[in-house]
């Protein structure tokens, strides 16, 4: 498919013409998931609650969803898609016409990288992470898939004391660096996580992952990475994940509109989770969803269109249920950012001396099963002509 088009992100809207495109511009439900969560993983807290699966019978559960709205798959090499397995997925892709949308190159779990994978101090086990990163990026053009997702999840520290901080940070970006520039035209959707299973990893909130884009592309030097630059494509971009984001104590609408401030905006992941605490991958919607509807409606007002990825970890009930949830928690979401008044909206929050509390007053109207019982909201300034 090519590098899809970031750069509409970046635009700049007075108010006249942010109300213009949100009434024109509606956010598409495409669906994608990770292949992981279809077969429950290792805990070292529990035994499995459910049979663990292979990757074939985990495509067969996919397909069952096609119908439902799952237009994506997800998945890490060499664990889940390698070359002993490639016509397995391009069949599935073929019959079900569920695309491969990332390849995530492996780069926590193996012993080797005990000390980190591109921020290893160890020649080896660095060596092999960026050899098996180039790898991954190879496979993901020859499967056409539209971005590979890195996270550095075993890359940090525990204890700080001595550790050359911007010298590991320096290799991180340096091997990733290294990376884009051996397979050149592929894009980068970079995910920050603030800790877990590091105490505190690498570029772990979503301004520290601008950052990494910023530092990774100012080192890359192959003239079609160059070129795309000049014409001023994001090749280092974000995949968000709402979780991380709360566990960094994040802003959602805030965290996102950074991202496509700068054009960056790849892919997200969508779960839900409680500010801090552990990574617990809850079903979309099932804490907060009003910061649901607050991140969607900054995705609506600045033009997202990839893919809304659902990263649950449903331990508790069948993968194909957490799945259906989750997509229809997104659907009716949008469907109610999509029916406010958006003229009334934007101009509460052009005119706050002029609308103290109204925009909260509607929202609560908005969202209450019975809003007649309440009292009338309101008047602005602007209806009385």
């Amino acid at each position: 498919m090519g590098l899809f088009d970031l750069r509409p992100q970046a635009t700049r809207r007075t108010p006249e013409e942010m109300l213009e495109h949100l009434n024109s511009f509606d956010l598409e439900l495409k669906f994608s998931a990770g292949v992981w969560f279809f077969s429950p993983p290792f805990s070292r807290f529990h035994a499995r609650y459910k049979p663990e699966l292979n990757i074939e019978q985990r495509l067969e559960l996919a397909a069952g969803l096609a119908d439902y709205g799952l237009a994506g798959l997800e998945a890490h090499y060499p664990n889940e898609i390698n070359e002993d397995n490639l016509s397995l997925w391009q069949q599935f892709a073929a019959d079900t016409k569920i695309r491969l949308v990332t390849i995530v190159p492996l780069l926590f779990w193996d012993e080797q990288f005990e000390w980190g994978s591109l921020s290893n101090p160890l020649d080896g086990p660095r060596r092999a992470a960026i050899e098996r990163t180039k790898r991954t990026f190879e496979l993901s053009k020859e499967l056409d898939t539209d971005f590979v997702v890195v996270w550095p999840g075993i890359d940090g520290y525990e204890n700080a004391f001595g550790v050359d901080l911007v010298a590991a940070r320096d290799r991180f970006a340096a091997g990733l660096a290294e990376a884009m520039d051996a397979v050149p035209g592929v894009r980068v959707a970079f995910e920050p996580k603030p800790y877990e299973p590091r105490g505190h990893i690498y570029y772990g909130t979503t301004p520290e992952g601008l950052l990494l884009a910023q530092k990774v592309e100012a080192q890359l030097a192959h003239p079609e990475n160059r070129r795309l630059l000049d014409e001023g494509h994001a090749l280092v971009a974000m995949n968000p994940e709402v979780g991380h984001m709360l566990m960094a104590y994040e802003d959602l609408p805030y965290a996102f509109s950074l991202v496509l401030e700068y054009g960056r905006l790849a892919h997200i992941h969508w779960n839900s989770q409680p500010l801090g605490n552990y990574d617990q991958d809850l079903n979309v919607g099932v804490l907060s969803p009003e910061a649901t509807e607050a991140a969607l409606y900054v995705l609506k007002m600045y033009g997202y269109q990839g893919y809304f990825g659902i990263d649950v970890n449903p331990e508790r009930m069948p993968v194909e249920q957490a799945l259906r949830n989750s997509m229809d928690a997104l659907r009716a979401a949008n469907d109610r950012i999509n029916a406010l008044d958006h003229e009334r909206i934007i101009w509460a929050t052009e005119h706050p001396d002029k609308a103290p509390g109204w925009l909260e007053a509607y929202l609560v109207r908005q969202r209450a099963r019975f809003p007649e019982r309440l009292a009338p909201l309101p008047e602005l300034p602007m209806d009385a002509g």
